[in-house]
């Protein structure tokens, strides 16, 4: 997302608009966009607010933190409980719906991670997988 234009920027605009420019005008004047111009006045207009709103940032975490207790819980009573079992408990007890991406996310904010090791690891050819074996033996 491009970064917001400057507050003096936007002041100026909206002081020509209020002195008798069009708001194409001014945008042309100033060298931004038209569009910007038209909400940039309706803005200042409607709130008073000449300042550019906030950009990016977390906006729906706290749907789900409201739940940290419940799928800590959860974890703790069952220490290899998978994301779809946890979206599955929350939707049957909670009625809410979250997808298994989101639980991985609030996982990820609160260092809950899964370490593998050799007995999970995915069933493949022999050869190749000593073929990588050797590999990784040689090299430096």
């Amino acid at each position: 997302m491009a970064k917001s234009l400057s507050s003096d920027l936007r002041t100026r605009l909206i002081k020509a608009v209020e002195s008798g420019m069009s708001c194409r005008a001014a945008a042309d004047r100033f060298r931004v966009s038209p569009a910007s111009a038209v909400r940039w006045v309706r803005a200042w207009r409607d709130t008073g607010v000449k300042t550019a709103k906030q950009q990016g940032g977390d906006r729906r975490s706290a749907r789900i933190e409201a739940y940290h207790d419940v799928i800590f819980e959860a974890i703790k009573a069952k220490i290899d409980i998978s994301l779809v079992e946890l979206t599955e408990m929350l939707r049957r007890k909670h009625r809410v719906a979250f997808a298994p991406s989101t639980i991985w996310r609030f996982l990820d904010r609160h260092a809950m991670t899964v370490k593998k090791n050799g007995a999970r690891q995915r069933a493949g050819q022999a050869r190749r997988r000593l073929a990588a074996q050797g590999l990784a033996r040689h090299s430096a």
